[in-house]
């Protein structure tokens, strides 16, 4: 741990769940994958053969980054264009990556998906899995915490394949809550240096966002003056938002809309000024 690094504490159940999860995850991946044509459209811009590609690429950049390798040996420029790279230029930093990743068989993109999933959790094993590494728009992020995103990636395209093919596509709320408790709580208190980025004018003063659900830690995320911070939960939040997390992440993702999520019930939102909630989206957002 870098000296002055804030230090983000994990619970070993919850990287018990990821580190064991990530490989399972990976293999439904490549069955759904595997199991309909390779150039069928899931999204506006890719197929599931390119879908799998952008997968390779994440965990290949995600093993090498635990495992302490050159990643320029593998993708020339990657580490400049990852710390370069905001919320809002996350589809650019995909498309640049990709670049590295020609090939569209997917038989073979899903053999190297397994490999760089078992060489991501073989080199998670001999860390601490509190230890950070450095993230996108120079943020730091704990290795639970990445695991956890990765996890979640693998389950939202694993959720557009399964949309496009209306294969049933299970997601387990306790795995999916991690991506809030290890990814977006861990990198709020690790620092998420240029993550959060956007360019507009700045808001001034506080609004707290108070998350509840049965699957995740109470948390509140404070957006002061620009800066984003976690803190306990207060019954005086200024928006309490309860949540289901599958749907929280696909919604956080673009894939669900907020009226649906609120329609179904998945998304409850209250509070004493719910109706700041879009001010605090304008800087605490994900890309879409």
């Amino acid at each position: 741990m870098l000296e002055g690094m804030p230090i983000v504490p994990v619970d070993p159940a919850a990287w018990d769940l990821v580190s064991r999860a990530l490989p399972q995850v990976t293999d439904r991946l490549i069955a759904l994958a595997s199991a309909h044509p390779p150039q069928t459209r899931v999204t506006a811009d890719w197929t599931i053969a390119d879908t799998v590609a952008h997968l390779v690429s994440l965990m290949l950049l995600d093993a090498v980054l635990v495992g302490r390798t050159d990643l320029d040996a593998h993708m020339p420029g990657a580490l400049d264009l990852v710390a370069a790279t905001n919320v809002d230029t996350v589809a650019d930093t995909n498309h640049a990556v990709l670049a590295h990743f020609t090939g569209r068989d997917v038989p073979v993109l899903c053999e190297q998906l397994r490999w760089y999933a078992d060489e991501l959790v073989a080199a998670a094993a001999t860390r601490d899995p509190s230890e950070q590494v450095g993230w996108l728009g120079g943020s730091r992020l704990t290795i639970a915490g990445l695991v956890a995103h990765m996890i979640n990636e693998l389950v939202v395209h694993g959720w557009d394949i399964a949309r496009a093919t209306r294969t049933p596509w299970p997601m387990d709320p306790l795995l999916a809550g991690q991506f809030f408790d290890l990814f977006l709580l861990g990198v709020t208190r690790g620092g998420y240096g240029a993550l959060l980025d956007h360019g507009a004018p700045v808001r001034p003063g506080r609004i707290a966002v108070d998350f509840r659900s049965p699957y995740t830690t109470p948390a509140m995320l404070v957006l002061t003056d620009g800066a984003v911070t976690v803190e306990d939960p207060d019954p005086r939040a200024d928006v309490r938002l309860a949540f289901d997390p599958p749907t929280l992440n696909l919604m956080l993702f673009g894939r669900v809309s907020k009226a649906r999520a609120a329609l179904t019930g998945k998304v409850r939102l209250g509070g004493r000024r719910p109706w700041l909630l879009p001010a605090f989206e304008r800087t605490m957002h994900l890309p879409s």
